[in-house]
């Protein structure tokens, strides 16, 4: 959808290509949305969400500090790359004891050098400025011709 009426200063034609250019944007808020499960909300009003959604970007920011300590700890090389959604999963039961410690404390440290030990185990072969393979043929938002954008 646009808002974007006017066809002289926007012909349809255009249109796939500045979609194209948004695909970055778009698939990050996809991960987001679907990695931080943004749907859900303990509350209703504007403060509880607002809460919900800074605590789950705040947890987003710690998995990804963590995902990146386990990779430096284990010592892969740089060809390979924690998987990320699964170091999501094995950290969601362990915040509540790292946020708020208490009487495990204790325990956080080996809780912790596990979970490492576990994310840096998932890995996948990153291979560097080479595109994944995609089937041939004519891309439906190329198939427009983009001639006066």
């Amino acid at each position: 959808m646009t808002n974007l009426f006017d066809d002289k200063l926007y012909p349809a034609a255009c249109f796939a290509g500045r979609y194209h250019k948004r695909w970055g944007i778009e698939e990050a808020f996809k991960r987001l949305k679907h990695r931080l499960n943004l749907e859900h909300v303990t509350g209703l009003t504007q403060q509880a969400v607002a809460r919900d959604v800074a605590a789950k970007i705040v947890c987003d920011n710690l998995q990804a500090l963590v995902a990146l300590t386990a990779h430096a700890d284990a010592d892969l090389p740089d060809s390979k790359r924690v998987n990320h959604a699964y170091a999501h999963t094995a950290l969601k039961p362990l915040m509540p004891i790292l946020l708020l410690g208490g009487i495990i404390g204790r325990k956080v440290k080996k809780l912790l050098r596990g979970v490492l030990d576990l994310i840096a185990g998932r890995t996948y072969q990153h291979r560097q400025n080479l595109p994944k393979p995609r089937s041939p043929g004519q891309k439906p938002h190329k198939a427009m011709s983009q001639k006066n954008c």
